[in-house]
Parts: structure tokens; C-alpha cells; sequence
């Protein structure tokens, strides 16, 4: 099995399609039979029931602090080779309990030290800021992906959100790199849409990915029904894309040539 690859899906922004992009490619990369772990890093938890988990014993709270070894707290999903990491509102306390503990940035990277080669590839959705959780998911994670909302403010804060994944790179963790930079909520037919994502593209250049994920009320259908777009609506707009792209990171995409 080759290195495995962890990927934390970020924005210090909220509602730009984090989660979404998270949950849709662990599941469409689980569907071709790579073995997948989504970790819900969010309080909100909105990852867990996006794959339809409820009600979990345990969650990411209890390996965070050590309470629970990891493999007990993961769950199986409605996907053979996708398991689950979920969280609930109760890892909102973890930010605080970790603050007077020993290497308290490090902790996810010594939970998931014995069992990532388990997996092919691990994803980590994490809380719309800079706080402690995306510390450690930043310092546990070999690429960073960030979905940008095709909108104004969210393009106002993205050199501020890359200025401090640097900083990050330079103090904690050397191997840290950009997978890239995702546009999403993007309508077409909408000109200041078309004009950030131009401006997105002129300015960042090949750390953008070549497709974007457009608005769609089935993405948010899907949410509700505590499924994935791909497996909600296969045919949607939302859905090819996603398909898109999780086909072109797995036979395309350069893991090697990211900065």
C-alpha cells in the first residue's frame, strides 16, 4: 500500500462548502474501493451526518484526549471501505481542555500515528477558524484543500488563510503542502462570480483546480437526507462535479508537484 495521504479540507471561513467537499470525495473515493477514513473535526458535526451517523458511543472527543484508543471510537459507514471519525457538540469543549495539556497541538497526529496505515487516504473536516482542532489538523495533515466561496469577502480573506497555512508550515509541520484551492457556490450566470473566479485564477494561478463546484439546492437536499450529492442525486450538477474531481485528483492530479 502506498504513503498514506491526509488531507484536511479547510476555510477559516464558514458555509463555503467545506463539509460538502469533505464528505463527497471520501465517499466517491471510497467508491472505487480506496480505503477512506473521514474525520469530523467540526463541533457542528455535520460531517457525521452527512454519511447518516447518529447517535455515536464515541467520537473524535474521547481519542483527541486520550480517553479512548482511536480504533474504538471509528464507525463503519453505508460504504464497505469508508469509516468514519464522527464528532458531536461535545468536542466544542476539547479546544479548551487541551489548552494546559503537554503538546496539545500535536494530539491528532499522535492518535492517528499507529493507524493511518489503514488507510489510503484520510480526510479532515475541521471547524470554520484557526483555533486549536485545525492546529492540530494542520500539523497531522500532509495537504491542505480550500474551498473558496465564489464571492467577494470569501476572496478578501483567502491570502490572509494562506499567509497563516505558511506560518504554520514553517513552525510545525515541513511537509505540509496546498493540495488546492477549491471554487465552489459558483453560478455561472452571475458576472461578480465569473470576475472572482477569473481573479482567482489569474493571481493563484496552479494551485487552483481546474473545475468548480456550482450552486445547487440539491447539495443542500442532500444534507438533510444525511446522504452525499453523489449518492442523493448521481446525475446533478453538484454530483458530476464532485465525481470530476475526485477522478482527477486519483489519475491526474501531481500529488508530488504541490508547494
Amino acid at each position: 500500500m502506498k504513503k498514506t495521504k491526509v488531507i484536511c479540507v479547510m476555510n477559516q471561513k464558514g458555509g463555503v462548502g467545506k463539509t460538502t467537499t469533505a464528505v463527497n470525495l471520501a465517499t466517491a473515493f471510497a467508491a472505487v474501493e480506496h480505503k477512506v477514513l473521514l474525520i469530523d473535526l467540526d463541533p457542528q458535526g455535520n460531517a457525521t451526518t452527512g454519511v447518516g451517523k447518529l447517535n455515536l458511543k464515541y467520537t473524535i472527543y474521547e481519542a483527541l484526549l486520550h480517553l479512548k484508543p482511536f480504533e474504538e471510537i471509528i464507525s463503519k459507514t453505508f460504504l464497505p471501505f469508508l469509516d468514519l471519525a464522527g464528532s458531536n457538540n461535545e468536542l466544542a469543549g476539547a479546544e479548551i481542555e487541551l489548552v494546559p495539556v503537554l503538546d496539545r497541538e500535536k494530539h491528532l497526529s499522535i492518535a492517528l500515528k499507529h493507524l493511518k496505515s489503514n488507510y489510503q487516504y484520510i480526510f479532515v473536516d475541521c471547524p470554520p477558524s484557526l483555533g486549536l482542532l485545525t492546529l492540530n489538523a494542520l500539523i497531522a495533515c500532509d495537504f491542505v484543500l480550500i474551498p473558496l466561496q465564489c464571492e467577494f469577502y470569501a476572496l478578501d480573506g483567502l491570502s490572509r488563510l494562506l499567509s497563516n497555512i505558511q506560518t504554520i508550515k514553517k513552525t510545525f509541520n515541513s511537509n505540509l503542502k496546498i493540495l488546492g484551492i477549491l471554487l465552489t457556490m459558483y453560478d455561472k450566470r452571475c458576472l461578480l462570480n465569473q470576475q472572482v473566479a477569473k481573479n482567482v485564477r489569474d493571481y493563484f494561478k496552479n494551485i487552483v483546480l481546474p473545475m468548480e463546484i456550482p450552486r445547487s439546492i440539491k447539495i443542500a437536499e442532500a444534507s438533510s437526507h444525511g446522504k452525499p450529492i453523489i449518492f442523493y442525486d448521481c446525475k446533478s450538477a453538484g454530483a458530476l462535479r464532485y465525481l470530476e474531481l475526485a477522478n482527477y485528483l486519483l489519475t491526474t492530479f501531481n500529488w508530488n508537484s504541490q508547494v
